[in-house]
């Protein structure tokens, strides 16, 4: 198949991270989500450990104190002190992002993917959203939590993901302009929400592109 990059960013609950699973495992190609820490770890010998604790560091604490930095490709090397800063980490995981997306056919959900990769011309962005009912009813199958407390979880999540783009990108993380295709999993379910996205890639990129 051609080498194409789909990225998904997704509301939490929505499902984004079902339908990225489903649609890798039926084009058989590979699907990139947490790994890409791992990756990013290897690459720059820094320890994974410090990728994760970062971002539960900002889940935690949010941006509001951070000064929006926008991503420009620049990686500060390791004789630097600010080598393993906040903005450092997410630029060596975007390398792994450009890369993969250089030389694979791939799914990659979260981590700014489709502003990393805005002016490659083999991605497909998309979002994917739902209705607030849907939103909680998907999230309280993972999560033990009811009502109020499922409520204000979930916005937090998804306070987190909007503060995080906004301070990479620059944009609203929800803005439709900022994807090819936005999806209402509670609208379409997640088996749809599969087949919307290839048959926007099949009109993309050619009636090939999965061949």
């Amino acid at each position: 198949m051609k080498k194409i990059t789909i990225t998904i960013a997704r509301q939490y609950g929505s499902g984004g991270r079902t339908v990225g699973i489903r649609l890798a495992n039926e084009l058989g190609i590979h699907y990139y989500d947490k790994e890409l820490t791992k990756i990013a770890s290897e690459q720059s010998g820094i320890s994974e450990s410090l990728f994760l604790d970062t971002d539960e560091k900002f889940r935690k604490k949010g941006f509001l104190k951070t000064p929006i930095h926008v991503y420009n490709s620049e990686i500060i090397g390791p004789d630097s002190p600010d080598y393993t800063s906040p903005d450092n980490l997410f630029n060596l995981q975007a390398k792994c992002i450009k890369e993969l997306a250089e030389n694979e056919p791939c799914v990659i959900v979260g981590r700014c993917a489709d502003f990393v990769l805005k002016d490659y011309d083999n991605v497909l962005s998309v979002f994917v959203h739902a209705p607030h009912d849907f939103l909680m009813e998907q999230a309280g199958k993972v999560q033990p939590l009811k009502g109020k407390e499922l409520e204000k979880f979930c916005a937090r999540e998804d306070k987190f993901r909007a503060d995080y783009y906004k301070h990479h990108t620059g944009h609203d993380w929800t803005d439709a302009m900022n994807y090819d295709l936005c999806l209402d999993s509670g609208k379409l379910g997640f088996d749809k929400c599969v087949e919307a996205i290839k048959a926007h890639a099949r009109v993309r990129f050619g009636e090939d592109v999965f061949d």
